[in-house]
């Protein structure tokens, strides 16, 4: 063999060794990636089907229960409610009325979770869960306004004229 076909050889041996590892390291990141979804989107399907996922929003008040160490209660993001089972020991921040993320799946139409994550402070939530609590009560909002129609009896209000 010539030395220039030795390095050939070396460069494309090399070459092979370096897609292998990429492949690997993606394939990994891929395997461990976990995303962020908000109850509305959870209720609108939009969650990959058999993944684990977190979703975060606000624990609803009166819904939580606990037997032992099971647990189950509601998160919303005050447009939709997704009902949560989670087994084991809750965070000692976990409260009813708090922001939450859990990390799970989706099974028979209830999150199960596998870790739960309480905020740490009572001003600080989740940039993702803030986001898409501020989309949900917009969106609420936006409806809300839709449906209102203007009395007959009501005031038309103009704006006053600029007097020179």
């Amino acid at each position: 063999m010539t030395p220039r076909k030795k390095r050939f050889a070396i460069v494309g041996g090399v070459l092979v060794a370096v897609a292998a590892v990429v492949a690997l390291v993606l394939n990994a990141f891929q395997s461990n990636l976990v995303f962020f979804y908000s109850p509305t989107q959870v209720a609108r399907h939009e969650v990959p089907a058999g993944r684990t996922f977190r979703i975060g929003g606000m624990v609803e008040k009166g819904t939580l229960e606990r037997e032992g160490t099971d647990v189950r209660f509601v998160v919303t993001d005050t447009a939709q409610r997704i009902p949560v089972r989670y087994q084991g020991i809750l965070p000692d921040l976990f409260k009813e009325g708090k922001g939450v993320v859990a990390q799970g799946r989706i099974e028979d139409g209830t999150f199960v979770a596998r870790e739960i994550l309480a905020k740490h402070d009572e001003n600080y939530m989740p940039p993702e869960a803030a986001d898409a609590m501020k989309r949900a009560q917009a969106g609420k909002d936006q409806k809300l306004a839709e449906t209102m129609v203007p009395s007959a009896n009501a005031p038309d209000i103009v704006p006053p004229r600029k007097t020179n």
